[in-house]
């Protein structure tokens, strides 16, 4: 019950790092049906262009035995010996093609479906596996009972399309098996095909909805709760309470960095309590001013107090100081909408110091 609790809950999409951390694990989709098809189309290949070829070959060497015996005495081992290699290279001929075939179908199905990687979590020893009840809900649960639902549907419908396209060359097929062997291979190879046609259209139904239905499977059992989406949410995005904290730790370190700034400044610009804007201006150091520090309200009042105690002009400008607070961040160069009136105070600088000089 509280599994069932448990998965009515879940009614979130799965998000991109679960399914991630899923195929990282091996839990991904994987149809069976698609495997069973190409096994069953590469059946088909190699009775339409392999079999009727590697057939006649291999009847061709068994008439050859039959029809002239004292050619392959047996008389020692050595005779044996080359009996079986003869029969052997025959077979191969009509055995190996099939085998290449399912082995490369078979792969081709399974790389298709999932890019393959090594999970040694899949066949790690783990206790829970031995369980009896997980093995009857694997069994008796609604993947056993689909499963089930395909092998039926396949025995069914296979068995009575078969039946009923064969059922008229049923009496013909009986009296062929009492006529020439080419005549009986001619004839089941005919009705070969006709059976082979019929599976690899049901199969190819069956694994279309069983590929569609897997990946539905699949993305169902990964769906998450809410709470399941805030926890990794704040996982990856970092819990706010722990995020408001850093930016608070980095907004003092960078207005201590400010206020260790100021006695480096040329000139302060001011609105007279609630904003300040400390400027340095060097020849030697660049062609413009430079915003070395700027603050509102408590920290405009400890730029001025740290300016005044260095002996730096301020000069109160409230629509400059507030103009340059909003559109220039600290240290950059400002901009040249501000040039004219920067440089009407820095002169008023470099005057006021020829004066003390002389």
């Amino acid at each position: 019950m509280a599994e069932d609790d448990d998965k009515e809950s879940k009614t979130e999409s799965p998000s991109e790092k679960k399914l991630n951390d899923a195929m990282e694990k091996g839990n991904v989709p994987f149809s069976r049906e698609v495997t069973m098809f190409a096994s069953v189309f590469a059946s088909y290949i190699f009775v339409v262009f392999f079999l009727p070829g590697g057939f006649a070959n291999f009847a061709e060497a068994l008439k050859d035995i039959f029809e002239q015996p004292e050619a392959w005495r047996l008389e020692n081992a050595t005779d044996v010996t080359a009996l079986i290699l003869f029969l052997f290279n025959r077979a191969a001929g009509l055995v190996v093609p099939i085998i290449l075939l399912l082995v490369s179908f078979g792969i081709a199905s399974s790389v298709l479906q999932n890019f393959p990687r090594m999970v040694l979590d899949r066949i790690a020893p783990k206790p829970e596996r031995l369980s009896p009840m997980a093995g009857l809900k694997r069994i008796y649960g609604k993947p056993g009972l689909v499963e089930f639902g395909k092998g039926f549907f396949k025995i069914a419908i296979i068995s009575t399309i078969i039946a009923v396209t064969l059922k008229d060359d049923f009496y013909g097929s009986l009296d062929a098996m009492f006529s020439d062997p080419v005549t009986i291979f001619s004839r089941m190879s005919g009705d070969l095909n006709q059976i082979m046609v019929v599976v690899l259209l049901c199969s190819g139904v069956i694994a279309i909805a069983d590929f569609f239905w897997t990946r539905h499977h699949w993305l169902s059992e990964l769906k998450m709760t809410k709470e399941e989406v805030k926890e990794e949410f704040k996982q990856s995005q970092g819990d706010p309470i722990v995020r408001a904290r850093l930016r608070s730790i980095a907004r003092d370190r960078a207005r201590r960095r400010m206020i260790t700034a100021v006695p480096r400044a040329t000139l302060v610009v001011a609105n007279p309590t609630h904003y300040a804007v400390a400027l340095r201006y060097v020849r030697e150091e660049g062609d413009a001013p430079v915003v070395i520090a700027k603050g509102q309200d408590l920290v405009a009042l400890k730029i001025r107090e740290i300016a005044e105690e260095n002996g730096i002009p301020v000069f109160e400008d409230p629509p400059l100081a507030r103009s340059m607070f909003a559109q220039v961040s600290v240290d950059s160069v400002i901009p040249p909408v501000f040039y004219k009136a920067v440089a009407e105070l820095i002169h008023r600088v470099y005057a006021a110091n020829q004066k003390r000089t002389r």
